[in-house]
């Protein structure tokens, strides 16, 4: 068979097949009274051994050792090359994802395409000062990808670097918050609390409302606790009870008792306040310290409802209670 009919059989130019015997990788057993290369059966077979294998990574020289050496073993061989393809795959999917980024941000010529890879490779950098910089001096104008900086944030564990970050999300006009809703469910809780900070940085965003609402519900105290300090601050009466919790732990039960003091403008939250520290008060094994925490919110609230629950509380019985709402009774009385 001529190395015509053997390219046209195998889908290989006859350039490969050229090269295949100039390296001793598949040559020709016969020749023809003209000089020309004739093929075998048993060489077109090896053609197609040399393809199946070269289909698999294997370079032409580890082809020409696998099917020359008894000795090569194949398994170590095939492990390597699961190793080599799965690191391949991870840089494809980096490269497509650096692509999407650039993509997204719809830059308006090459210098913006340039000054966004040059704020992901400081991302990318091991230095905090690098990556606080990359994202400090990356040019006003120049669109941002939302994306990139969304993920930076969630996986940022300097408080400087992400600080930085949160700054540029919420300079981006709250567009970015939906990037941070996977982050939100992530079942990392630290990667749940960096979202709900980013967050909570542009409580006002399209979005953001329904996100710090849910994770109220969250397992993990503090990504409760600030989701229930933003909403308490902007008067969203579902935060009251984790606002609650927090001064029954003792989890910035200040800033809690603050945001229990702006809830409680309205008057059916301020009622519900209320009977949720009264409730809490009174309830059975509840500590001398948590019940001081719960009457010291109290002191805060404003309105008539809350100083006849602390006059109650001057004669009780455990005395550092009876001290504050006694004198708020007095102070209030003068």
């Amino acid at each position: 068979m001529l190395i015509g009919e053997v390219a046209r059989r195998s889908g290989l130019s006859t350039r490969v097949l050229r090269h295949y015997d100039a390296l001793g990788l598949v040559r020709p057993t016969g020749r023809t009274v003209g000089g020309y290369r004739e093929y075998s059966a048993d060489d077109v077979r090896r053609i197609f051994h040399v393809e199946s294998l070269r289909s698999l990574g294997l370079s032409l020289k580890q082809v020409a050792r696998a099917l020359e050496d008894p000795d090569f073993t194949p398994s170590a061989l095939v492990g390597d090359l699961v190793r080599w393809t799965r690191e391949r795959l991870e840089r494809e999917r980096e490269l497509l994802g650096r692509l999407r980024a650039i993509d997204a941000a719809a830059p308006a010529d090459w210098q913006d395409v340039l000054d966004v890879v040059g704020l992901m490779r400081g991302l990318g950098s091991a230095s905090a000062a690098r990556r606080q910089q990359a994202v400090l001096a990356h040019p006003e104008g120049v669109p941002v990808p939302l994306e990139v900086l969304a993920g930076a944030v969630l996986a940022e564990s300097d408080p400087h670097v992400a600080g930085a970050l949160r700054w540029a999300l919420a300079r981006s006009g709250g567009d970015g918050v939906a990037a941070l809703a996977d982050g939100m469910r992530a079942p990392d809780p630290a990667v749940r609390r960096r979202a709900v900070l980013a967050v909570a940085a542009v409580p006002a965003a399209p979005g953001a409302a329904t996100l710090l609402t849910d994770a109220l519900g969250d397992a993990d105290a503090t990504v409760r606790g600030r989701a229930a300090l933003v909403l308490g601050g902007r008067g969203v009466a579902a935060a009251v009870p984790v606002l609650v919790g927090m001064v029954v732990k003792g989890a910035g039960d200040v800033d809690a008792a603050d945001a229990l003091v702006t809830l409680s403008g309205d008057a059916g939250c301020a009622e519900r306040i209320l009977a949720a520290l009264a409730d809490e008060l009174a309830a059975p094994g509840a500590d001398s310290a948590t019940r001081l925490r719960l009457t010291q919110a109290l002191v805060e609230l404003p309105g008539s409802a809350p100083r006849a629950v602390l006059r109650e509380l001057a004669g009780d019985g455990d005395p550092a209670v009876a001290l504050v709402a006694s004198a708020f009774v007095k102070d209030d009385e003068v």
